[in-house]
């Protein structure tokens, strides 16, 4: 198996750069013709690699595509689940290479979606090629879905678990969406944060206006959208401000502590990757609690008023936000968002009209670390890096996984190979070339241990 990987360690890496050349923006309707068509690509090659009964399915927006080898009786069956959509490449002008012409800069791959999920998705296909080529079947029976409208939600997805659910049917969902501890660090995450996202909208004069002329008497929505955004975060203590907002929320038990508690931390190392000079938040949780278990009240938009370049003196007609919280065990993201759109609304002063657009959301979910599979995945991970496996919560939020468990009644092995240095939904994103080498060594590992009854090695 791992003769084979290693001959084919450029093809596999050709393949990938030629799925990240194809701009598969989900967000974008000018790109839909770019999603159907690598739909159709993956398509093919899946099916090229041996795969059975692959197929692109329409859906009411962008397609889902699947296949399957179902050929190992009384063996355990595991669905593979990966996005093939990206986020946006915007803003174009800081890239140093082009989002969507693959480029090697060391031992990086930079590209929209080298690592969010294009190359990590295509981790396992490269490793069950490996398995087919070398031993003509695979050690378990396995099913691949791949969806082209994780980065907007995921809105057809669920449905096509619900109507195909016999098809769906497995022992455990594979998923690799997410970031090891460190660089030759491996970790498996078992637990993700929930998501409520909104936009607000206020309107009020019918046009622009004069801020000379009307500058003091006419309500400005830019002044007064700020104003509202403030009163939902207290700054110095990191507090959430929106009433009723920690109701649901469940406190890390004293060993869920301990284990974050346990993970290597550098502060120094921490602020100088991103560029800051101290972090904030709730100075009572360490780093490690606010950016994974702990509730937050993010603004990840602005607009309103002039935007080019000068001065143009102006009161807004209009001005607007996209906001977004991330949702510990237990918080619900409906209910979060509807506690959110009734305190916007009641602090909204008269002069003004406002509307709150509830986008998407999904709920948080935790994984029980010791059960047969996350145990399996991090056996192979140890095999491959030769080192321990961390077991963390992660702040990210992949809605479908709580979807799998609802809907399948089956826990997901979240085994991510990406790094937080590669840049998810900003400008260069990177793929670590040895990673995604390393990682079709981890997947093909992991399916022969599903396999096992666990007696040996």
């Amino acid at each position: 198996m791992r003769t084979y990987l290693d001959a084919h360690k450029h093809s596999h890496l050709d393949a990938l750069k030629e799925i990240l050349r194809v701009p598969s923006v989900s967000t974008s309707p000018e790109h839909a013709g770019d999603v159907q068509a690598l739909a159709e690509h993956l398509r093919n090659h899946l099916e090229s690699i041996g795969l059975k009964k692959a197929t692109v399915h329409s859906t009411p927006g962008h397609p889902i595509v699947t296949a399957e080898w179902l050929h190992a009786p009384d063996a355990p069956t595991v669905l593979i689940y990966g996005h093939y959509d990206v986020q946006p490449a915007d803003p174009l002008e800081l890239w140093e290479t082009p989002p969507f012409e693959p480029t090697l800069k060391g031992d990086r791959l930079y590209a929209r979606g080298a690592s969010d999920d294009k190359g990590q998705s295509f981790i396992h296909v490269c490793a069950l090629e490996a398995w087919l080529a070398t031993e003509q079947r695979l050690p378990v029976n396995v099913k691949i879905l791949l969806e082209g409208e994780e980065e907007i939600g995921s809105p057809n997805l669920v449905p096509f678990l619900e109507e195909n659910k016999v098809w769906c049917a497995c022992d455990t969902v594979l998923v690799s969406d997410t970031a090891m501890f460190g660089k030759n660090q491996p970790s498996i995450t078992v637990g993700l944060r929930g998501l409520a996202y909104l936009e607000v909208h206020v309107e009020g004069p019918t046009r622009d206006l004069h801020s000379g002329v009307y500058g003091g008497a006419a309500p400005n929505p830019a002044t007064i959208l700020n104003d509202m955004l403030s009163q939902c975060i207290d700054l110095k203590t990191g507090k959430i401000l929106i009433p009723g907002f920690y109701d649901e929320v469940i406190e890390l038990t004293k060993a869920e502590q301990e284990a974050l508690h346990a993970l290597p931390f550098s502060m120094d190392t921490y602020t100088k990757a991103i560029g800051i000079e101290e972090v904030v938040g709730e100075p009572e949780y360490t780093v490690h609690e606010r950016v994974s278990s702990r509730p937050t009240f993010d603004v990840n938009g602005l607009w309103g008023g002039y935007q080019g370049e000068g001065a143009k003196t102006v009161l807004p007609a209009k001005a607007g936000a996209k906001v977004s919280m991330r949702l510990v065990p237990n918080q619900d993201p409906q209910s979060t968002a509807d506690k959110f759109k009734s305190f916007i609304h009641s602090i909204a002063p008269p002069s003004v009209r406002v509307n709150v657009i509830n986008h998407h959301g999904g709920s948080p979910v935790v994984m029980d670390l010791t059960s047969d599979p996350i145990q399996k995945a991090a056996q192979a991970f140890k095999e491959v890096y030769q080192t321990e496996v961390f077991f963390t919560r992660e702040g990210g939020s992949i809605p479908i996984i709580a979807d799998f468990k609802r809907v399948l009644g089956v826990d997901s092995v979240l085994m991510g190979f990406g790094l937080n240095e590669d840049g998810l939904h900003s400008p260069n994103e990177s793929f670590s070339i040895e990673d995604f080498y390393r990682g079709r060594e981890v997947s093909a590992r992991f399916l022969a241990h599903m396999a096992s009854d666990g007696t040996e090695n």
